[in-house]
């Protein structure tokens, strides 16, 4: 059985433009009727409608939340792998260490056994002290070269615990202790 506008174009009584404007006609008003669903017939939004999209909002919202989140714990973690991996293929070897050399760690000196060399390096500001996680028990402390620490600065501030630049330091114009010599013992 055929519709109506099919036997109507057989007739010969419409055309068959005329027959796609009403088709389009009717699929509009299918589609304004479909939208206007949740609206009562004084127009009026229904509650259950509106209340459905407010959770469906809000449950968006808390997704976008938690990829965020997530987001920025994989680059934290990405980024102390780096750290990590770069402290440990440039790590200075303190094996040999038997000098006491103190820094101050988050209001508490901590002491690193360095060598002579170490020692020297340290305070002319060729090496740094920097620090990493192990096993999210304890930290570790480690000699690097000054461009590595940069390095890590730029990565992680809170990974570099003393670096002592050479450029930093005041010139001896302006110092009224230059006449004053440091004695070579001297260690706190």
């Amino acid at each position: 059985m055929s519709s109506l506008q099919e036997q109507l174009l057989k007739a010969g009584l419409i055309d068959e433009s005329r027959a796609k404007q009403a088709t389009k006609e009717r699929q509009k008003r299918a589609n304004q009727a479909r939208k206007s669903a949740g609206k009562s017939a004084t127009g009026k939004v229904d509650p259950k409608k509106a209340a459905a999209e407010k959770r469906h909002s809000e449950r968006v919202a808390r997704d976008r939340a938690l990829d965020e989140k997530r987001k920025l714990a994989r680059e934290r973690k990405a980024i102390t792998a780096q750290v990590k991996q770069l402290i440990e293929t440039n790590k200075v070897d303190r094996s040999k260490g038997e000098i006491p050399y103190s820094f101050v760690y988050r209001k508490k000196i901590k002491k690193v056994m360095v060598g002579e060399t170490e020692k020297k390096l340290l305070a002319g500001g060729r090496l740094a002290i920097v620090t990493m996680v192990i096993n999210n028990e304890g930290r570790r402390f480690e000699l690097v070269p000054i461009e590595v620490a940069r390095k890590i600065a730029q990565r992680d501030a809170e990974a570099v615990i003393e670096l002592n630049d050479a450029d930093a330091n005041p010139s001896a114009e302006n110092d009224p202790y230059a006449d004053y010599k440091i004695p070579d013992d001297l260690t706190w």
